[in-house]
């Protein structure tokens, strides 16, 4: 299987994360973000929430910090829109991603998958688009009670301390979510199995993306 990343002499060094939800990018990228970290010490990830109201954006900025201690540089937003409502409120959820535009340019954005069919979800993703036209986007997954789970074409393999790390993290920062049946480390660590046995990933996890347009440069074209 043909590997491309931060060993083919391009280091990923400026990341936008984006989540609906005050736990959606731990679940969806948790681990890779923690794997981006250990690859290269200087990478700076800019966090962004965008439904994580009262004790929710607590959670949220607590749980982003933990995550990001090992960045070489982090900037997390946490914005308190109402959760399912994203829809509802979209000139104003599209003018945090305008100013994003404004200050940020990533060389690598991950948010959300345009078939989630989580509302708040699907919206993400597509401002995500409609704002990042000229950068790598790749599209997480939720697994959830809609039965939902895609078919993503790119892995990123976690070493088994990452996968350790991310269920602590998760167990430890999220106590809201306690009580959902879904919300449970069987379920995350068997996304993650599942991601590594399709991608033979050495310690047998992984977290699994949707790249929906990748530019491969040769280096031959016009500048």
């Amino acid at each position: 299987m043909l590997g491309l990343g931060p060993t083919d002499g391009t280091p990923v060094r400026r990341v936008l994360a984006i989540g609906a939800h005050s736990d959606d990018l731990e679940i969806g990228c948790g681990g890779t973000i923690l794997a981006l970290c250990d690859a290269e010490p200087d990478v700076s990830i800019h966090w962004v929430v965008l439904a994580a109201p009262g004790e929710r954006g607590d959670e949220a900025r607590a749980s982003a910090t933990e995550v990001l201690s090992d960045a070489g540089d982090r900037s997390i937003e946490i914005h308190a829109f109402r959760d399912g409502y994203l829809p509802h409120t979209a000139a104003e959820v599209k003018d945090v991603f305008e100013d994003l535009k404004a200050r940020v340019d990533p060389q690598l954005v991950l948010t959300h998958t345009r078939d989630d069919l989580h509302q708040d979800h699907r919206l993400v993703c597509e401002l995500t688009w409609n704002t990042f036209r000229d950068h790598l986007i790749l599209e997480y997954e939720i697994p959830k009670w809609d039965g939902d789970m895609g078919r993503p074409n790119l892995y990123v393999p976690l070493s088994s301390d990452q996968v350790r790390e991310k269920l602590e993290l998760l167990a430890s920062n999220f106590r809201s979510q306690e009580r959902k049946h879904w919300f449970e480390a069987e379920v995350f660590s068997g996304l993650m199995r599942l991601r590594g046995m399709e991608c033979r990933a050495p310690s047998g996890f992984a977290e699994a993306f949707v790249a929906r347009k990748v530019t491969f440069d040769m280096g031959a074209v016009d500048r």
